[in-house]
């Protein structure tokens, strides 16, 4: 095995401390202040009087492990792969269910959250082996069903459940609109074999090993992601790495040719990176720019891959874009995950991250915010791309959405007096730079506290 080969498994396999000790699992010391000294894999734990008074705080500590932590003594590598429990072997009642969802995978009111629980929690697994077998991909490109079944379960087992907002259900989501944008015409008859698979795992994957924090937190508590990926896109950066060690350590495209491979491995990891929300204005500016121009050309392999780009990166904030009662179910998920945030960095004494201070801000505010500096400017340049009915559906929920939540908001000031209005952002990331160019919530520190 390669140096090159190596590394993303290593990567993959480190873990967030250099140090496994048998009880506590104590971080090792990095030089930084003690109040720095942060177990991020216990940032999910259960606080409250419900959170099992026998269990021992080490015991309960190591119930929650950011990214891909094991105990050695139960590693993957020791005992294959992890036990899932296969569509067939589920309740027919519920099996019949889940397959008669799929047979409409392609409508927009797709519900991730019931067909989620028809397949006992395996939404990813099921959808994306049901995508990839609909568009014909493990037969073309000769993919093992055994190793790519292996794949998923370990790419699900990877997202944190216990994440209200990024876990598996949420990549199961993005991948489910991933499908319908690949599927617009304008996109679809350009579309190649290898361009339907990248799209596909780039989906499945983005969020891959997501701690439940954003980018700034891990830099201001000098995580040694942040440190590893000099604090550049280090979230996308680690879910990128993250997915190409499970693609090796399953050698799900062993049998391709080496450069093939390889080039699958980069394409991948331009498509996850173009989901780093700091360079939201960036890829705005260029999509507008060939619209305006008129010059993208879909049979030209760079510009499909940047159509792809933008397609990711709709898919991934899409959630304004849901029916009401879809959309509305990720707004408490997201607010969950960044009040979570916000209440570590509480108590450890860490500036508040925007968006994520309860006492402050109110989901109304934050998705009205998100909703018109983020999500409408991207989604208007899609309809401008495709102008269909799916991209006239979803400006259509958004304005709905929009309103809904205008009206929450306003009865609630009527009722509680009236509240500071939340920074710009929302769904997916607490710091963003506005689609106006100018700055927002993303106006953080973004060296170490010390700096």
């Amino acid at each position: 095995m390669t140096a090159q080969t190596r590394r993303p498994l290593y990567i993959r396999m480190l873990g967030d401390v250099r140090v496994r000790r048998q009880v506590g699992f104590d971080p090792e010391p990095r030089g930084s202040p003690p109040y720095l000294c942060i177990d991020f894999r216990t940032l999910h734990t259960c606080l409250g009087p419900l959170a099992g008074a026998a269990d021992s705080a080490p015991e309960r500590r190591v119930h929650r492990l950011l990214s891909f932590q094991r105990y050695l003594h139960s590693s993957r590598l020791l005992r294959g792969p992890p036990q899932q429990i296969p569509l067939h072997l589920l309740d027919e009642d519920y099996t019949g269910q889940a397959r008669c969802m799929l047979d409409k995978v392609g409508s927009w009111n797709f519900d991730i959250f019931l067909f989620d629980k028809f397949t006992n929690g395996n939404s990813l697994i099921t959808l994306t082996f049901h995508l990839l077998n609909q568009y014909g991909l493990v037969e073309l490109f000769q993919l093992d069903v055994v190793k790519l079944w292996r794949f998923l379960v370990m790419v699900q087992e990877d997202y944190h459940s216990h994440n209200p907002y990024h876990n598996g259900v949420h990549a199961a989501d993005v991948t489910q609109a991933m499908y319908c944008y690949m599927r617009e015409p304008v996109l679809s008859k350009y579309l190649t074999s290898c361009d339907l698979l990248i799209g596909l795992l780039a989906a499945v994957t983005h969020d891959l090993g997501h701690p439940g924090v954003n980018q700034p937190f891990l830099i201001k508590t000098d995580h040694y992601l942040a440190t590893l990926y000099k604090n550049t896109s280090v979230l996308e950066n680690h879910h990128w790495k993250s997915a190409v060690g499970l693609l090796r350590e399953t050698e799900l495209l062993s049998h391709l040719p080496a450069e093939d491979s390889l080039n699958m491995e980069r394409q991948l990891g331009s498509l996850i990176l173009a989901t780093d929300i700091s360079q939201q204005n960036e890829y705005l500016s260029r999509f507008r720019t060939h619209l305006d121009q008129d010059d993208l050309c879909l049979s030209h392999a760079h510009h499909r891959h940047f159509i792809l780009q933008m397609a990711l990166k709709c898919a991934d904030i899409c959630n304004p874009c849901r029916p009401w009662e879809l959309s509305k179910q990720w707004s408490e998920k997201v607010t969950e995950e960044f009040f979570h945030q916000g209440d570590i960095e509480k108590k450890h004494n860490l500036e508040v991250s925007p968006l994520c201070d309860r006492d402050k801000n109110t989901m109304g505010d934050i998705q009205i915010g998100f909703m018109s500096y983020v999500v409408e400017p991207l989604f208007s340049e899609w309809a401008r791309f495709s102008d269909t009915r799916l991209s006239q559906t979803m400006l259509g929920h958004l304005g709905l959405n929009k309103a809904s939540w205008g009206s929450l908001q306003l009865g609630q000031r009527q009722t509680s007096g009236p509240e500071e209005p939340a920074e710009p952002g929302g769904s997916g990331d607490p710091g963003v730079t506005t689609a106006s160019g100018g700055t927002g919530p993303k106006d953080i520190p973004q060296g170490n506290r010390g700096s």
